[in-house]
């Protein structure tokens, strides 16, 4: 299953991860590079390339506060590629597009960050001003005229209709954020860090039906790096290099129709499978995204976990998704405990997973497969890592 010439992750790293976090985007991602940057055992000499997503955004800067021009000029890289754009599947492409870099030669060494700044836009508005174009294109044109404003809105009616076609109950979701909450307490870095009861998620308030509070992530301030480097630097890493499998994306439909064929997890999943060697059946853990705790439900069914509708009935007692049990799903706390990272604190989790490296968050078992997701609705990529 090894394929020699897979780029590997090198080196991950994360920056300061909260509500608040009194230090600037670029500030934080920096940190998070010089992390990544030790952990791999490169220097900024190493560096010959840059890819984010989505890029530095004037519109949205809570959400994309920092692009590749800004990292490259402060930390005065000379890179030959670097990459970052909004229009692409989900928040890994620019892990997959750092990977497509490395396989063609025009990077070495790549820096795939991303980093959020939700946390300080809701504490410091002004300083995160939303200038929006007049009109309504995309997915919003079909969603705004329903009032369905949010993302909760929308993930909300995927929920409706799986608990509606196939029986699936709220005790059998709340699983999910329970298990993230429980794993969050380990993680001294996890914004919730108390443990959740089945009592409390079902008395809490309700966001958008069958939605609670406990089944949303966080908003946070954040970065985290993944460094992509080419298979034959493996030797001269300081850690332990993680081989990037295969990356998958898809889009089934068009974000202007009003009927969407399916969540493109499941269209992506399959994808997964075809451009590797490895099954679910092969792999040891998952890291799958929870920005709200339904799409995690959706990602266990596209993997093949369980057949599709069945999600619900796999999480029933939780003791499958558990750390002890024989699935662990988001280590960490996932973005429901950990903060919300937009997918990237997965891929730093699972490689320190693989690695043996995740303090009292690690499963006790050796591990050589983690899956992992991101995006939900119709954004979708995954990734299959491997220790060889």
């Amino acid at each position: 299953m090894s394929n020699k010439s897979d780029p590997v992750i090198s080196g991950v790293g994360q920056s300061a991860v909260g509500k608040f976090v009194d230090r600037s985007p670029l500030l934080l991602t920096i940190d998070a590079i010089k992390e990544a940057l030790d952990d791999a055992g490169l220097t900024l000499a190493d560096i010959d390339g840059v890819s984010t997503w989505p890029g530095r955004v004037e519109t949205m800067l809570e959400m994309a506060p920092v692009g590749c021009d800004d990292v490259i000029e402060a930390l005065r890289l000379n890179v030959t590629w670097y990459n970052g754009a909004y229009e692409t599947a989900a928040q890994y492409s620019a892990i997959g597009d750092a990977v497509a870099a490395v396989r063609a030669g025009w990077a070495r060494h790549v820096i795939a960050f991303r980093t959020i700044s939700q946390g300080s836009a809701r504490k410091k508005p002004e300083e995160f001003p939303s200038v929006h174009p007049k009109g309504i294109a995309g997915v919003m044109a079909n969603t705004l005229p329903y009032h369905a404003y949010s993302a909760a809105n929308w993930v909300a009616q995927y929920a409706s209709r799986h608990f509606h076609d196939y029986g699936t109950t709220r005790e059998q979701l709340g699983q999910i954020a329970i298990n993230a909450r429980r794993n969050g307490a380990l993680n001294p870095k996890a914004i919730f860090r108390e443990p959740i009861t089945m009592d409390d998620y079902l008395a809490a308030r309700m966001i958008s039906s069958p939605l609670c509070l406990y089944d949303c992530d966080t908003l946070s301030d954040a970065s985290t790096v993944v460094i992509v480097s080419a298979a034959d630097t493996a030797r001269d890493l300081r850690n332990i290099p993680i081989r990037i499998d295969a990356v998958a994306q898809a889009l089934p439909g068009r974000y202007t129709w009003d009927q969407p064929v399916e969540p493109a997890c499941y269209p992506t999943a399959r994808r997964l499978w075809e451009l590797s060697d490895y099954s679910i059946k092969d792999v040891d853990i998952g890291q799958l995204y929870d920005g709200f705790s339904f799409l995690t439900l959706q990602w266990i069914e596209a993997l093949g976990l369980c057949p599709i509708g069945e999600g619900g009935r796999y999480l029933e007692g939780g003791h499958r998704i558990a750390r002890d049990g024989e699935f662990p799903i988001n280590t960490n706390g996932g973005q429901i405990a950990a903060g919300r990272t937009h997918a990237f604190g997965y891929v730093r989790e699972a490689v320190r997973q693989l690695r043996g490296q995740a303090g009292e968050t690690q499963v006790d078992r050796d591990m050589k497969v983690c899956v992992t997701g991101a995006g939900g609705g119709p954004l979708s990529m995954a990734m299959l890592l491997a220790r060889d």
